[in-house]
Parts: C-alpha cells; structure tokens; sequence
C-alpha cells in the first residue's frame, strides 16, 4: 500500500521536516555520522514525491523550508554568543538574529524543492527523473547561490558532512558544491527504494566510486618539510580588548613566538589586537631580531592601518632575511557582514553591538603567498576559508602567472566568539574540505581552537585540544601541482547541473513526442 501524506496534518508535517532537518547536524562535525545527511534529504526527496494537487508546489516549498530552517537553527546556534555573550546585543534580539538567518538561509531549501515540483510538473516528469536529476540539480544550483548570493554563507552546506566518508573522493574534482549534488543523487536513490531496486545499485556504485577517487594523488610532495609552530594562546574573548589583556596579549604571543625556533611560526587572527601604530615601538624590532637571529618566518596576526579609516584584518609576515617591516603582507578580502563591514542600512544594528574593529576594507582577490625555505604558505583568515572557489582562484591565477603558487594553507582564526561550542569543529571541517579540493595541506593557528594540522588528503593528523594555551610544533611537507577544482573551480557543478536539467528536458520532450505519435 502507498504511504500518503494527505493523511497526515500539515503543519504536522512542517514541524517534522524542521525535525528532520535539525538531525542532519548530526551528519556534521563533531559528530560526522555522515549517512545521516543522506538519510534526512531522502526523506525530504519522498515526501516531495508524495505531494499532489494544485497546491503541491506551495507545500512543497514549504516543507523545503521547514527542513532548511530546522537545519541551519540548529547548526549555527552558537551565534547567539557572539552577539548577545560578547556583542551585548538584548537576549530576545540575539534569539530573533539568529531566526531571521535560519529563515533566510530556509528559503534556498525552499527554492529548490518548490522550483523541482513545479518543473516536475510543467515537464510531465517521471518520479525517478525527479529523484535523480531534476532535484540534485536545483539542490546544487542553490547551494552554490547560499555561497555567493549577499556575500554567501556557505556554512553547514551539505558536502561538508562527507569530509571524510567516501564521497570526499569527489571533491578534488568538483569541489564542496559538487559533493553535495552527488550526496543529492545518492539521496535521490534512497528515496525510490520503496518502489525500485536498481536506484539502490546506482547509489552503492557513486560510494565506491568516491572511495575509487582516494587513490589519485592529484598533487605531489614539493621541496624539502620545514618545521612549523601553531600557536594557541587562550585568550578570553570577554577580556581581548581591555587595556591590562592588550599588555598581557603582546607579551604573551611575543614569549610565545620567542619560546622556541621553528620554520614558520603562526599567531591566530588578530593576536595583537591593536593597530601597528599603537604598537610599543619595540614589539615588531624585537620580533625581526628573534627571526634573524633563529632563521625563523613569523606570521602574525594583527589589524594593518593605511590611513584615516583604512585599516585591514591582517596577517604580517616577519622574514630572516629581510629587515623590511613587515617583509610579507596578507589583508582579508572575504569580510564578515556585521562583524567586519556594515551592510548598507544595518549601521543600527551593529551600533547596538561592541564589536571591535568593526568596518574593514578588503584586501585583493589574488595575494602573493609568504615564502618560507622551500615552500609557498598562502593565509586564510577565519570565515574565508568558507570559501574554497576563491582559494582555488588565487592558486589558478598565480600558477596562470607562472608565479610562485601556495604549496601550503594557513587558516588563522578566532572563533573565542563562538564559545565552546560545535562552532569549533565545524570550522575544522571546513578546512579539511580546503585540503581535499586543492590537494594541499592546512595549517590551523587558532586562538582557542581547533589549532590542528591537516594533511592534503583531509585528515587531521595533529590538535591540540581546544581552550587550552600551549604550541603545536609539527613538521610539514608542502604539495604542488593543480586539482581540477582549482583549474575549473564551480564552473564542473554549474555545467553538470545545468546538463542534467538540459537532459531531463530533453528525456521528458521526448517521451512525450512518443506518446503524442502512438495516440496518432
């Protein structure tokens, strides 16, 4: 007997697609049980299928939107601590703030199921054709729009969940939004096993195909290892930008870098939370003494002003061999709405918040790497590493230039915002999907987590375990050579989606082109 929905009430029915979206978190870090994200959008995908009548699409979209509200809700609740916790922002605002982004963020979900059922309909399509190609379709189109659309949010989008299932073969190929339409595809096939057997097949030969993808080394080991320190120095987040914490942060990372000698040596973000100007003016000569003296690079985190109102979030790179302050200069060019620029007509909103350092301006979309010894480190700063396309942009461009292109990631970040939450191993995820699509390693110098080194493969071989103050020294090999997501970027997802809903037209033009010749 077929399963109906008409049966069931629908605001039941919303309420269990928020449900249901809120357990695909789980599919995420740290709890990476990875079959659960194709579990969730199967169900989605078949009570889609189930819907009929002339209201189908309306409640189609909806349930989209319920399962994309309940998902994004639950997996980024920890922004309430940042804009209540350390914005000062009232509870009931910080609670709405965080609504209102789960809302917004529901209505690419919603998109994507209401355009599938109403192009299903206009098409005369088949179920299987829907499971299989319109909706992974529109499921990647609009995952690659959450990540550009209003400067993007990419976070949690569902390829992050398979970081390290079978499907992370895939992404040196077609990056995170290219998981997640084939994640769509295999959930597509879940979502007809109760009517059809072969679909199931389908699905079993994309997971091994991925584990198949594991064994091509897409890039190759370059130069000679160099000796790297991560440093975590655990600064509260309540006390950064006191006056008596500012003292104690400039002495401590300047003990901290000092502590030893390494290759490279990373600060998190904003580990000197002043401008240069405001600088004791010895700080920086006492830091570029201690690298020529030891042989040491030093990346440091700091906010770099160029002028009145012109200052940057910024990493500084402090050379051996230069006495040029500072030798290597990287500005972050992907801000954080709110809590790095102003969009326009929100000035009231972040005037109700103390955040510091608050209005940036971007650094450019192609930057130079820091050269250490044999290898090339190209920084991230925090939120950028969201964003893989623009990684892989300025790793193509460079190498298009034949000039010398990154052979190692730094993500340098303070999360402290975020508490000790699932923020921190999420943030990790993400950068393990960097390493996978561009085949290249990922330093991690955080302030309170996750400080970690990740190796080309997506695998975190070394942590240091969050909220504690301590060093993690690592030996790392740097890799060269171009994945085809750095070489094509989005553009592979863009053009299969766009060819399977060319082909689902075409399929479903031309049964109907039978049907119309039989009746004749």
């Amino acid at each position: 007997m077929r399963f109906r929905l008409s049966s069931i009430p629908f605001s039941l029915l919303l309420a269990l697609a928020a449900v249901t979206g809120a357990i695909n978190v789980f599919s995420f870090a740290p709890y990476r049980l990875w079959p659960l994200q194709l579990a969730t959008l199967a169900l989605l995908i078949f009570c889609l299928r189930q819907l009929d009548g002339k209201d189908s699409i309306k409640r189609g979209a909806l349930l989209g939107w319920a399962y994309g509200f309940g998902w994004v809700a639950h997996g980024v609740y920890w922004i309430y601590i940042s804009l209540h916790d350390f914005g000062g922002l009232p509870g009931w605002l910080a609670v709405l703030a965080v609504a209102v982004l789960a809302a917004i963020m529901g209505l690419y979900t919603a998109l994507c199921a209401g355009l599938g059922l109403w192009l299903q309909r206009r098409w005369a399509a088949s179920p299987l054709l829907f499971a299989l190609a319109i909706f992974p379709a529109i499921w990647g189109l609009t995952e690659w729009l959450r990540g550009w659309v209003f400067t993007g949010f990419p976070w949690l989008i569902s390829g992050y969940a398979h970081t390290a299932g079978p499907l992370s073969g895939f992404a040196p190929l077609v990056g995170v939004y290219g998981v997640g339409c084939i994640s769509a595809v295999i959930a597509g096939c879940l979502a007809l096993l109760p009517q059809r057997k072969l679909p199931a097949a389908a699905a079993l030969l994309a997971l091994l195909a991925g584990l198949g993808l594991h064994q091509i080394n897409w890039t190759a080991p370059h130069g000679k290892p160099i000796s790297v320190h991560l440093l975590q120095g655990n600064v509260p987040q309540e006390e950064k930008f006191n006056t008596t914490q500012i003292i104690n942060s400039l002495r401590l990372y300047a003990d901290m870098i000092r502590a030893a000698p390494a290759d490279l040596i990373a600060t998190p973000e904003t580990a000197v939370p002043i401008l240069q100007t405001e600088l004791p003016p010895d700080f920086l000569p006492a830091l570029s003494d201690f690298s020529r003296q030891s042989g040491s690079h030093i990346a440091l985190g700091i906010p770099y002003i160029d002028g009145p109102y012109r200052y940057s979030n910024s990493v500084i790179g402090i050379a051996p061999q230069d006495k040029t302050l500072p030798a290597f200069r990287y500005d972050k060019q992907h801000l954080v709405p709110f809590g790095e620029f102003v969009p326009f007509g929100f000035r009231w909103f972040v005037d109700m918040m103390n955040i510091p350092l608050g209005d940036f301006q971007r650094g450019a979309a192609v930057q130079a790497p820091f050269a250490v010894k044999d290898q090339w480190v190209l920084p991230n700063i925090c939120y950028e590493d969201l964003f893989g396309d623009e990684i892989a942009a300025q790793l193509a461009a460079t190498n298009a230039a034949s000039k010398p292109t990154a052979t190692l990631l730094l993500n340098m970040s303070n999360i402290a915002w975020f508490g000790n939450t699932i923020a921190l191993p999420q943030h990790l995820q993400i950068s393990q999907m960097r390493s996978l699509e561009s085949g290249r390693p990922m330093l991690r110098a955080t302030n309170t987590g996750a400080t970690a080194l990740i190796d080309p493969h997506g695998v975190v071989s070394a942590q240091l375990a969050p909220y504690t103050r301590a060093t993690l020294a690592v030996s790392v090999q740097g890799y060269s050579g171009m994945t085809p997501y750095i070489l094509l970027g989005n553009r592979a997802l863009l053009a299969a989606a766009l060819l399977m809903l060319a082909g689902s037209w075409w399929r479903c033009r031309h049964v109907r082109g039978k049907l119309g010749q039989k009746r004749d």
